[in-house]
C-alpha cells in the first residue's frame, strides 16, 4: 500500500481513466481470485480470470483521472491485502501465543556428550528389560522341560493359529479349531489378537498331531503365564515366541495365522534369522556340490535346492564359499575365488542366482574339490578371519568312488577341526555307505535327500550338530539380530511393516540323562521395534539436523 502510494505521488496530477480503471478492475479480479480460489477447481478460476479479463476497457483513449481517487483505490487495495493476510495466516495468534510464554523461556546451554549419554542409559535400560523377559521365558521353558516325561500316546488340544475359530459343515468348531477371542489392539498394529494366550502355528508339512509335536506343545503350556506377566511388567514389549527344534512356534499374542493363495503355510521358525543365530555359534562353511554328468535332470534340482536352504540359515556372523566341481573344480563366483565371504543378505542372494545357473556335465573328481576347501579354511583359521568358531564342510552329490580317505587323513585328522557334513541326493544307495563314512569320520552328519520335499527337515539337522558344544556346556548367549522387516511373519496380515530388531537365546534340556547329548529344545525370541529406541532421542531434544545412528558390531 505505501510502495503504490510512493509511486503515485511522482506519477503527476492526473492519469488515463482507462487505464486506472483497468488496475482498479485487475485489483478487484486479484481479490476474487484470493478469496474464492480455495473452493473453485483450477478451470473454473481459469474461466473466471478470462470472463473478467474481457470487461477491461481499452487503453486508447486518452481521459484522465484524479491522482487522489487512484490514492484511495491503493488504500483500499491495501488495506483489504493486510485484512485478508492477517484472518487467515494467523500470525496475531501466533505472536500472541508467544507473548504469553515470552516470560518463562529461556536460552539453555545443553551438553551434547552428557545427552549422548543420557540416551545410552535409557537404551540400555529398556533393552535390558526385554532381555530379562527372555530370560523369565528360557527359565519357565526349561524347568517345564524337566518334569515333563515323554508320553508317545498324549492326546492334547491346543490353539491351531490356522484351524482357531474355524468351522465344520455342521456348524461346529473343527478340531484344534476352538472358539479363539481375538480382539484388535492399537500396540500390535491394530491387529486381531488375544493378550490372554498363545498360539501354535506349524508349517504345512509338519503333522500337527506328532507325538513330538504334542508333547513339545504341552511342555511348552508352562509359558502362557510368563508371556502374559512379560507384558504386564514391560507394555512396550511387542511379539514374545518359542520357536522349537520340532518345527512348532508358539506366538504371544494369539493370533489367526492365514495360508497363502496356495493353502499354504510355508513359514518355518527354524529358518528365522533368530532362530538360527541362536541356536549356533559362527560358522565358516564351504558348500560342496558335486555337477557332473549323472547330477542332470531332478537330481540337479535337488540340489540347487538343498544349497539355497543351507544358504538360509546363513546368518550376517557366518561366512560361507560355494566350490562346484566335476572334471575340474569351479568357484560359483570366480571373484571369491580362495576366500570366504560374509553371508550377508547380498552375498546370499547373489550365491542364489549363481547356483541356478549351474549344469551337470563331466565327470565328478571330488578330491580336488574337498582339498581346496580344506586349504581355505585352514588359512582363514590360521589368519584369525572368518567366524573364528565352526568350520564345517557341505558335500553335496549322488555317489563318491574315489579314494579320498588321504585327503581327509591329511588336512583333517586327528584333530577334526572342520565338520563335513554329506547329503546323498536321489534314491540310489549304491554309494551310500561312502558318503556316510565321510561324515561319520569326520564329525559331520549323514543324510539321504530324495525328494524335493525331504530337503527343508535334512539341511536343519546340521544346525542341531553344531549346536552340540554350545548346548552341552550350557552357553545362554543372548543375541540381538541385524535390523530387519518382517514380511514373512505377517505376510497375510494387514500389518505394516517396521523394521526391527530381534532378541533371543537358546532353550537346552537339563535332563540328566540327556544332557552329554547336547539337546536344544529351541529358541525363545521377542521383536523390538527401532521406533521404540528412536523414542529414547527425540527430534526435539537432538535438533532437526543431526542423525540418530545405531551401530551393529558387523
Amino acid at each position: 500500500r505505501h510502495h503504490a502510494g510512493a509511486c503515485l505521488d511522482n506519477a503527476g496530477t492526473s492519469i488515463e481513466w482507462q487505464t486506472w480503471l483497468g488496475i482498479s478492475v485487475s485489483i478487484q479480479l486479484v481479490l476474487l481470485l484470493m478469496v474464492f480460489a480455495r473452493r473453485m477447481v483450477p478451470g473454473a478460476i481459469l474461466w473466471l480470470f478470462l470472463s473478467l479479463s474481457c470487461l477491461l476497457p481499452s487503453a486508447k483513449s486518452q481521459a484522465k483521472i484524479p491522482l487522489e481517487t487512484v490514492k484511495s483505490w491503493a488504500d483500499a487495495f491495501g488495506g483489504e491485502i493486510y485484512s485478508i493476510m492477517t484472518k487467515y495466516s494467523g500470525s496475531l495468534l501466533l505472536q500472541k501465543k508467544y507473548k504469553d510464554v515470552e516470560p518463562t523461556l529461556k536460552i539453555k546451554e545443553v551438553d551434547g556428550l552428557e545427552l549422548v549419554k543420557k540416551f545410552s542409559e535409557e537404551m540400555e535400560s529398556m533393552l535390558r528389560r526385554k532381555v530379562e523377559a527372555v530370560e523369565r521365558l528360557v527359565e519357565a521353558a526349561e524347568d517345564a522341560d524337566l518334569k515333563h516325561e515323554f508320553n508317545s500316546s498324549l492326546v492334547f488340544d491346543y490353539y491351531n493359529s490356522l484351524l482357531i475359530n474355524e468351522k465344520d459343515e455342521n456348524d461346529n468348531y473343527v478340531e484344534l479349531g476352538d472358539e479363539f477371542i481375538l480382539e484388535p489392539n492399537e500396540h500390535f498394529n491394530n491387529l486381531l489378537v488375544n493378550t490372554t494366550y498363545s498360539v501354535v502355528q506349524l508349517p504345512t508339512n509338519v503333522y500337527n498331531k506328532d507325538p513330538d509335536i504334542l508333547n513339545g506343545v504341552y511342555m511348552s503350556e508352562a509359558l502362557n503365564p510368563i508371556f502374559a506377566d512379560n507384558f504386564q511388567r514391560d507394555p512396550t514389549l511387542t511379539w514374545q515366541y518359542f520357536g522349537s527344534s520340532t518345527g512348532f512356534f508358539r506366538l504371544y499374542p494369539g493370533i489367526k495365522w492365514m495360508p497363502d493363495e496356495n493353502g499354504v503355510i510355508s513359514f518355518d521358525c527354524r529358518n528365522r534369522g533368530w532362530y538360527i543365530q541362536a541356536a549356533t555359534s559362527p560358522k565358516d562353511i564351504i558348500i560342496v556340490v558335486d555337477i557332473s554328468g549323472s547330477m542332470k535332470g531332478l537330481l540337479m534340482t535337488i540340489a540347487k535346492h538343498t544349497i539355497i536352504t543351507i544358504l538360509d540359515t546363513l546368518g550376517e556372523n557366518d561366512f560361507v564359499n560355494i566350490i562346484a566341481y566335476n572334471d575340474y573344480v569351479h568357484y560359483v563366483e570366480p571373484c571369491f575365488k580362495g576366500i570366504l565371504v560374509q553371508a550377508d543378505r547380498d552375498n546370499r542372494e547373489h550365491f542364489k542366482q549363481l547356483v541356478d545357473e549351474l549344469q551337470a556335465k563331466g565327470v565328478g573328481t571330488v578330491n580336488k574339490a574337498v582339498l581346496e576347501s580344506f586349504k581355505i579354511l585352514r588359512e582363514f583359521r590360521e589368519a584369525g578371519q572368518g567366524g573364528l568358531c565352526n568350520q564345517a564342510i557341505m558335500l553335496i552329490t549322488d555317489g563318491a568312488v574315489e579314494d579320498y580317505e588321504s585327503v581327509f587323513e591329511k588336512y583333517n585328522w586327528p584333530d577334526r577341526k572342520v565338520r563335513v557334513f554329506t547329503y546323498l541326493i536321489g534314491r540310489e544307495v549304491t554309494f551310500a555307505q561312502n558318503v556316510k563314512w565321510i561324515a561319520c569320520n569326520n564329525k559331520g552328519y549323514y543324510t539321504q535327500i530324495s525328494t524335493l520335499a525331504d530337503v527343508q527337515e535334512n539341511v536343519m539337522e546340521y544346525l542341531h550338530v553344531l549346536s552340540r558344544p554350545m548346548v552341552i556346556n550350557h552357553d545362554h548367549d543372548i543375541i540381538w539380530t541385524e535390523a530387519y522387516m518382517d514380511s514373512a511373519l505377517f505376510a497375510s496380515q494387514a500389518q505394516s511393516l517396521l523394521l526391527m530388531t530381534t532378541v533371543a537365546m537358546p532353550v537346552f534340556s537339563k535332563k540328566n540323562e540327556t544332557r552329554s547329548h547336547g539337546i536344544l529344545l529351541g529358541v525363545v525370541g521377542s521383536d523390538v521395534p527401532l521406533r521404540e529406541l528412536l523414542k529414547l532421542a527425540p527430534r526435539y531434544k537432538v535438533r532437526s539436523k543431526l542423525m540418530q545412528i545405531i551401530c551393529h558390531h558387523t
